[in-house]
């Protein structure tokens, strides 16, 4: 059995955000928040350890101030006001920004942060480690997230262990796909918490010591997902393997740029709402969506839910 030790441990899903229709002649969408709510209190009924609001699954960039802020409040207490389950993604392009969120999540009750490296321009080591200490102050945990496609900046292993030694971090969601880097940052970084960042490597990065996995598909298929999760940190390669080939073309789509709205879908198609994305993400063209739905109603199909 895995035993979760920390608030960032196990499945913390990156939620989709649900959104309605506020102005039928703009096609202006407002954030629904009680159907967010909802959706929080179902993953977490279906076995998911916790939630992060305000990730890039989330939309963020697409919110004014006050639904950013009203989402994680919104978290935290579909969590039953158990704070801890909610890790609130923090980004911003400045690190004073960046520290109001975190402090909004603190305020909230959240018990840990996620966090990009600054990414309005490339920035060298110092800039980041400076950044990620300035966030740290506020005083919540703080899981750095590493996507060098988006933000340009690869938070390396060596930096990784610069910004752990700093007492910036305590994890890592490795989002680069190169799972050799596991073994490098176990190596560099020991006492490092490795979180799988990408649906689609989480076989390989749980085998190698993932404590966690900041998750997208689980919003769709959340007692599947659980159950591979589950088997693979266990070293369940009986159960883990055959579940983890059936769920594969649909956890590749999280790492494709069109992730928001292909997971929307797959939660439509499960009976969960999914709804339309924010401009400028519009909908799936009708080939990748009709590939999505086939891939997607097969699973249902075969019993993964």
């Amino acid at each position: 059995m895995v035993i979760r030790t920390r608030p960032w441990h196990g499945i913390m899903v990156a939620t989709t955000l649900p959104f309605r229709l506020a102005h039928p002649s703009r096609d202006e969408l407002s954030v629904d928040h009680d159907a967010y709510a909802a959706q929080v209190a179902r993953l977490l009924a279906a076995g998911c350890d916790g939630v992060v609001p305000n990730g890039s699954l989330g939309e963020y960039q697409t919110l004014t101030d006050d639904e950013r802020a009203r989402v994680v409040r919104t978290a935290v207490a579909a969590a039953g006001g158990a704070g801890e389950r909610v890790m609130p993604g923090v980004s911003a392009y400045d690190s004073a920004a960046a520290c109001r969120w975190a402090e909004q999540a603190a305020e909230a009750g959240a018990g840990s942060v996620l966090l990009l490296p600054p990414n309005a321009y490339r920035a060298d080591d110092a800039a980041v480690r400076a950044h990620f200490a300035e966030v740290a102050a506020v005083g919540l945990p703080v899981v750095a997230y590493n996507n060098p496609f988006d933000t340009r900046v690869d938070l390396t292993p060596r930096l990784l262990a610069e910004l752990h030694a700093d007492g910036s971090i305590v994890a890592v969601k490795e989002f680069s796909g190169d799972v050799r880097r596991a073994y490098e940052i176990a190596e560099v970084a020991p006492e490092l918490d490795l979180l799988i960042g990408a649906d689609d490597v989480l076989l390989e990065l749980a085998l190698a010591g993932a404590v966690g996995w900041v998750a997208g598909y689980p919003n769709a298929l959340p007692e599947a997902c659980t159950a591979l999760y589950r088997a693979a940190v266990g070293g369940d390669l009986d159960t883990a393997l055959p579940l983890y080939r059936a769920l594969h073309p649909l956890l590749r789509w999280d790492s494709k740029p069109e992730f928001v709205q292909a997971i929307k879908l797959s939660m439509d198609l499960a009976g969960h709402h999914g709804g339309p994305t924010r401009p400028p993400r519009f909908p799936l063209p009708s080939g990748q969506a009709d590939r999505l739905r086939a891939a997607t109603e097969k699973l249902l199909a075969d019993g993964h839910h």
